[in-house]
């Protein structure tokens, strides 16, 4: 069993599941289909989806178990999974082994095939009882206060059986000094602009890779675009895109630009315009240095990109896409932006979806004591 990409007539793409002769695994199919097009999910995510449920397919054969009824030896699919490598089905158990699969990786994969079991339920393709093996009844006592009901009454909801832990791993913010370490090791305008779009727009690495050029509109007088926003700004669209890139909010967004941002992508477009195979490509940012020239950029590309700039610069960390986008969203609250303003800059549904984003400064935390005033009593008594 392994995951493979359909291209479908349209030109929309999906990843579903086929066994060693080639064959569709039809139920896996219809659910990674609903999930692609029924639920509009990336593309990337019926691959992941696809390559987890393929995993869990591969176990119940190598293990001769009816995949339909194997939800009740999950506990096993874990220790294989921690144990057997990607391209075996030899599990390798024992003291001293270590294993293959990280605790994140193997919750990712339960997830994925607890969601295909439950379309599987849903469609009557598999016994109802299955339900009862992937979750059981909780009540919500057992979560945070923070995600309590503010009025304390008992809450019961539904919590997965199986899983393991894992300690949160929050991603901190790239710091203004490794921003500006990263933009000095660009070597080309393109790239340079790739930083700015991340760290100055704050966009997602798809939603940089997917910008089309008439998502932007520069002038100070935008009706030439039919658009009421004045000034510099962009549009974030949801679309489908042959590179891979996905918008990942429903929600189209328009996210102002600075002075800054504008110029480089005045510079950048004096480079692209240098480069013939790209004169007929919409998509903003294309392969200007690499096979297939004029292309958009993939998503992968953005990541080696950070990855080639941060060894460049001789950082003594790593930094990937997504810490530009956190530095984004704290420069704003350090600058006094409201969370709301916040949130709708990142394209969050919610306020509380931005807060991990949020990572104050030691100076402004040192400004928020300092504005506190102290009763005069206490002033007094030290004196």
């Amino acid at each position: 069993m392994r995951a493979f990409r359909i291209r479908m007539p349209s030109g929309d793409a999906y990843w579903t599941v086929i066994d060693d002769d080639y064959e569709v695994q039809p139920v896996a199919d219809r659910y990674l289909r609903e999930l692609r097009f029924g639920r509009d999910r990336a593309e990337s995510t019926t691959k992941a989806y696809a390559e987890s449920v393929s995993l869990f397919l591969r176990w119940a054969l190598s293990t001769r178990r009816d995949w339909s009824t194997a939800a009740r030896d999950l506990g096993l699919f874990i220790v294989w999974l921690k144990h057997t490598p990607a391209r075996s089905d030899r599990a390798l158990a024992g003291p001293g082994v270590d294993p293959v699969r990280g605790a994140s990786r193997i919750n990712k994969i339960l997830t994925a095939t607890r969601g295909f079991l439950l379309f599987a339920v849903t469609a009557s393709e598999i016994p109802s009882w299955v339900t009862e093996q992937l979750y059981e009844v909780a009540d919500s006592q057992d979560l945070p206060m923070a995600a309590q009901n503010e009025s304390g009454d008992l809450r019961y909801r539904m919590r997965a059986r199986h899983g393991l832990h894992q300690p949160e791993t929050a991603v901190d913010r790239a710091t203004d000094a490794e921003i500006v370490a990263l933009f000095k090791a660009c070597r080309n305008a393109r790239d340079r602009l790739i930083v700015f779009l991340l760290a100055r727009a704050g966009l997602r690495r798809g939603e940089a890779a997917g910008l089309r050029r008439c998502d932007l509109h520069l002038l100070p007088d935008n009706s030439v675009h039919d658009c009421s926003v004045a000034g510099a700004h962009l549009h974030v669209v949801r679309r489908a895109n042959p590179n891979g890139a996905w918008a990942k909010s429903r929600r189209q967004r328009m996210v102002p630009l600075d002075f800054l941002t504008v110029r480089a992508i005045d510079l950048y477009l004096l480079e692209r315009d240098e480069q013939p195979a790209a004169a007929n490509c919409d998509f903003m940012l294309v392969n200007l240095f690499r096979e297939p020239l004029g292309a958009p950029i993939s998503i992968g590309a953005i990541n080696e990109l950070f990855t080639t700039l941060g060894r460049r610069a001789q950082l003594p960390r790593g930094i990937s896409p997504h810490q530009g986008r956190h530095a984004f969203a704290s420069n704003l609250a350090d600058s006094g932006a409201m969370l709301d303003e916040i949130q709708t800059l990142l394209g969050h549904a919610s306020p509380q979806s931005s807060k991990p984003y949020l990572h104050p400064s030691a100076e402004r935390l040192r400004t928020a004591i300092d504005s506190v005033p102290s009763p005069r009593e206490m002033t007094e008594g030290l004196s």
